[in-house]
């Protein structure tokens, strides 16, 4: 196997790119001046070695604890609970949520061996037993997964003085958060309801 099918090989194995997109990439990495293609693969190289979870909320950080966890200005009894750490970012970009996140890192998915155990869910309970919470917002994608994970954190919280909210209508059902605009995402927020 030659470099270049190598290159070809691992470019495919990223999302949403197939084989005759990866052979583009390649193929312009090849044309491309050498600078650039050192800086990118520098830049890969730091990613993994620098970022790591936030200990407080399990989004993505270099530092320990991550800008969204330690602002003093966000409403920390407010709690945002999301699937993947890119659906933070998905949510910021509403400029609608003033609260703080927590990633479960995945949904419930028996089928495909996903259980409990496998998602951030004991650091949920953990932080809205030792806090001042007044509301989770369930902002799982509203997929059967989503929806189950949604209803289980739900039976989670039992008797807990804390309001369950799930995002509203808005988000198309069988979607994803990633893909959703700004304008959909900040009518849900504001229109989500208790479950």
């Amino acid at each position: 196997m030659t470099a270049l099918d190598t290159l070809i090989q691992y470019l495919s194995r990223l999302p949403g790119i197939g084989k005759k997109t990866a052979v583009r990439l390649a193929y312009h990495l090849l044309k491309t001046d050498e600078a650039f293609v050192q800086g990118l693969s520098r830049a890969m190289a730091e990613m993994r070695e620098k970022i790591r979870p936030c200990s407080v909320c399990g989004s993505y950080t270099e530092q320990t604890v991550c800008k969204i966890c330690s602002d003093t200005r966000r409403d920390h009894r407010v709690i945002c609970v999301v699937e993947q750490p890119q659906d933070v970012e998905v949510m910021e970009s509403s400029h609608e949520y003033q609260g703080v996140y927590h990633v479960l890192n995945g949904v419930l998915a028996p089928l495909d061996g996903v259980g409990p155990e496998d998602l951030n869910l004991s650091s949920l309970v953990k932080r809205v037993g030792d806090s001042e919470v007044q509301e989770l917002i369930l902002a799982t994608n509203p997929t059967l997964e989503g929806d189950t994970t949604a209803l289980y954190i739900k039976q989670l919280m039992g008797d807990r003085d804390v309001t369950v909210s799930r995002l509203a209508l808005g988000l198309p059902v069988g979607g994803d958060l990633e893909y959703a605009d700004r304008l959909t995402l900040a009518r849900s927020l504001r229109g989500r309801t208790r479950i």
